[in-house]
């Protein structure tokens, strides 16, 4: 398989670990890759702070709006997708990062262990995902050139494969220690990508990330900024600040 084909058509799940939830998933219906949600003027207010979405019973997801927040100013967004076995409250530390920087932060939990993609196929964290950034952008108002789409592993994985079909939404994507890019057609625009791996990492080898993904998403033309550090499976707060500098042009 080349470099191209891999970002084309995805990385087998056999070529990494297995990952919670991931074996002999069943398939899912076919779904489209595509977002429908746009920015705009909001015609509600939001709950400044952090709030919940409200969207479901039971796994739901998290808003956060920063205390400065006025709409007459459209802030940046980062969409922040958890890990497998993971819910939004993993992304508690950028409650003030979003605070400090002026960003609000969208973090939604899956519909089930992990994303949908990763067991299977597209499907309901999809139609969620549409449904959590249209209760954004009714009522935050959202700079449309700063739309951040980011994860930690599965979530990473899964920012990287969705975000791709979706580059006239979001203008950067994060993807902090993925695993695989299973992008599904159509692709759409050129978003910038940065990408952090550590070389401990002992659930996910570096080398998935340096020696194919980055290489793969550079080879079919995607700006990738690529920060390999001396740690294992997680986000050290220096990468976390290296990524949102990155994103917002600071630094």
């Amino acid at each position: 398989m080349s470099r191209r084909t891999f970002v084309i058509a995805g990385l087998s799940a056999a070529t990494v670990p297995a990952m919670a939830g991931c074996k002999d998933p069943a398939p899912l219906p076919p779904a489209d890759p595509r977002l429908t949600a746009r920015p705009g003027i909001p015609p509600l207010t939001p709950t400044l702070g952090l709030s919940a979405l409200d969207l479901e019973d039971g796994r739901d997801g998290q808003l956060y709006v920063p205390t400065q927040y006025t709409p007459d100013v459209a802030m940046p967004l980062f969409v922040a997708l958890h890990g497998a076995g993971g819910a939004s409250d993993a992304w508690t530390s950028y409650h003030a990062r979003a605070e400090a920087r002026g960003m609000i932060l969208l973090a939604p939990d899956s519909r089930a262990q992990t994303w949908d993609l990763l067991v299977g196929g597209l499907g309901p964290d999809v139609n969620f995902l549409d449904a959590a950034l249209e209760f954004t952008f009714d009522r935050c108002r959202v700079d449309p050139a700063r739309v951040a789409f980011g994860g930690f592993s599965d979530g990473a994985s899964y920012a990287l494969s969705l975000g791709v079909s979706n580059g006239d939404l979001f203008t950067h994507l994060v993807g902090y220690s993925p695993g695989v890019v299973q992008a599904t057609d159509p692709l759409v625009g050129k978003p910038r990508v940065y990408v952090s791996h550590g070389f401990r990492d002992l659930v996910i080898p570096v080398e998935n990330t340096r020696d194919v993904i980055v290489p793969g998403l550079e080879d079919a033309g995607y700006e990738v900024e690529y920060n390999e550090f001396d740690g294992g499976h997680l986000v050290p707060a220096a990468v976390s600040e290296a990524a949102l500098d990155w994103f917002l042009d600071a630094g």
